[in-house]
């Protein structure tokens, strides 16, 4: 006799109501739909994005609690929201051997495009398993790639960029001691962190640790 009162206490106590499941029915948590991604929280850093639903139903009388409402998802943004192109340091670089030097600037200078370049000396932070183990003749020279090892990467036409006078990579306007990623052309595989220490104008790279950003 009396009230119902849907607290859920008389499913332990025994004692419920005669008319419980229907005076009190189980009622889930009920979310909208997932919004659309959000942009990235910053441009031109390694952030996040987001996305949110909203309860419609509260659950009640035990139902199923509510799911998260928030998501995130890790995203890079290389534009800043006026348009212009964020700082090098974001992109990877992509280098192959040294050895294809010369053949490039014979080339450049038949094709009357030869323009001074530059070299970047970077040290070697992390390197994958996979550059110890490239049998094929044209990646022999990923073995040279050792943790720890400085190496030298020239920048030259054609892949100096002729409006920002840069390669893609060679983290200009990175901070001091950022890791920047770097991949191997001709073994995906290969890759891994350095961090750039100067820049040279003249080149003078060693011929062994020496390479090409692509």
């Amino acid at each position: 006799h009396g009230p119902c009162y849907c607290d859920q206490a008389c499913e332990h106590t025994l004692d419920c109501c005669h008319d419980y499941a229907q005076a009190c029915p189980v009622i889930p948590c009920v979310v909208s739909q997932w919004s659309v991604w959000s942009g990235c929280a910053e441009p031109c850093k390694t952030t996040y994005r987001v996305r949110r639903r909203h309860v419609i139903q509260e659950p009640r009388n035990g139902g199923e609690v509510c799911p998260p409402l928030e998501e995130r998802a890790g995203c890079v943004e290389y534009w800043t929201q006026q348009g212009t192109e964020c700082k090098q340091s974001l992109i990877p670089a992509l280098i192959t051997t040294g050895g294809f030097g010369k053949a490039r600037k014979k080339r450049a200078a038949a094709d009357g495009n030869e323009r001074v370049g530059y070299c970047v000396e970077f040290q070697l932070v992390a390197i994958t398993q996979a550059c110890l183990h490239s049998h094929h003749s044209y990646t022999h020279w990923m073995q040279y790639l050792r943790e720890g090892h400085t190496v030298c990467v020239e920048c030259q036409h054609p892949a100096l960029d002729s409006r920002s006078q840069h390669c893609y990579g060679d983290g200009s306007g990175s901070k001091k001691n950022q890791l920047l990623h770097w991949q191997a052309v001709g073994n995906p595989q290969c890759r891994g962190t350095w961090k750039r220490i100067r820049q040279l104008d003249t080149c003078s790279c060693p011929s062994v640790h020496s390479f090409l950003f692509i």
